[in-house]
């Protein structure tokens, strides 16, 4: 068994994610894949991308619920689409069922990484991780997860607003941040106290890094001025239909 190495620092570099802008674009697993296929982690191999039952290694994966309002609400249903990877955990058991010590928690940022040198793909990390979130490689025998780009956070060569991880970099809703959750004064730690931030399954007691902004409520229908019905709405809503239609027209 191995054990976690105490936080020396007090920082925890995590991601936090809101549901409520995320659209389900799976840019952040494509350009996650695209990194890593050559990154510290690599290389992310596919089995039969283009067959009948196609299997590949991905850090990101992206799930879509269809959620019904409130009873006595009203309203209509909702789509949530529901961004999983690693949540780097505070306590993580994937580190402590680990025979061999390949997997194990950075003591200076709190990252929960594997060494490839160590691994022996006996899965219990997999079994072990209540999210899913371990990923067997069959060509290396080895487990593979989510690193928030460690070898691109810290690379010198990029610029400083580059430093961060690739599916946080090509969101185009800015769903995704990232930051030290370990500083209460960050972004990151500013954003989830005013939006509610929570953490994913927290009666398991893994206490993961990560947050999850919730989706803010809908207003009704009838609390919402139709476009067309405001001061000026009509030529609004005429410039807004013609430059839909030269969008499209394209």
């Amino acid at each position: 068994m191995t054990a976690i190495a105490p936080n020396t620092s007090g920082r925890k570099l995590g991601l936090v994610i809101d549901l409520d802008t995320c659209v389900g674009c799976h840019a952040c697993a494509v350009a996650c894949k695209e990194w890593n296929d050559g990154g510290h982690m690599a290389p992310l191999t596919d089995e039969d991308p283009y067959g009948k039952e196609p299997f590949g290694v991905w850090f990101n994966r992206i799930h879509a619920f269809e959620t019904q309002p409130k009873s006595g609400c009203g309203g209509d249903t909702r789509t949530v689409h529901f961004p999983r990877s690693c949540l780097h955990c505070e306590q993580p058991d994937c580190v402590t069922v680990c025979p061999t010590g390949a997997s194990y928690k950075r003591a200076e940022d709190g990252i929960v990484l594997i060494d490839e040198d160590k691994c022996i793909g006996c899965k219990l990390c997999s079994w072990a991780c209540p999210y899913g979130a371990r990923e067997y490689d069959a060509h290396s025998g080895t487990m593979k997860k989510c690193t928030l780009c460690v070898d691109r956070i810290y690379n010198t060569n990029l610029p400083p607003a580059e430093r961060q991880p690739a599916c946080v970099m090509v969101c185009p809703t800015s769903a995704r941040h990232f930051g030290d959750l370990g500083d209460p004064d960050s972004d990151v730690s500013r954003l989830v106290a005013d939006r509610s931030g929570v953490d994913l399954m927290p009666d398991l007691g893994y206490r993961p890094v990560n947050k999850y902004l919730p989706p803010r409520q809908r207003r009704a229908a009838a609390d919402t001025a139709p476009l067309l019905d405001a001061p000026g709405g009509a030529d609004i809503g005429r410039r807004l239909l013609g430059w839909v239609d030269r969008l499209l027209s394209q």
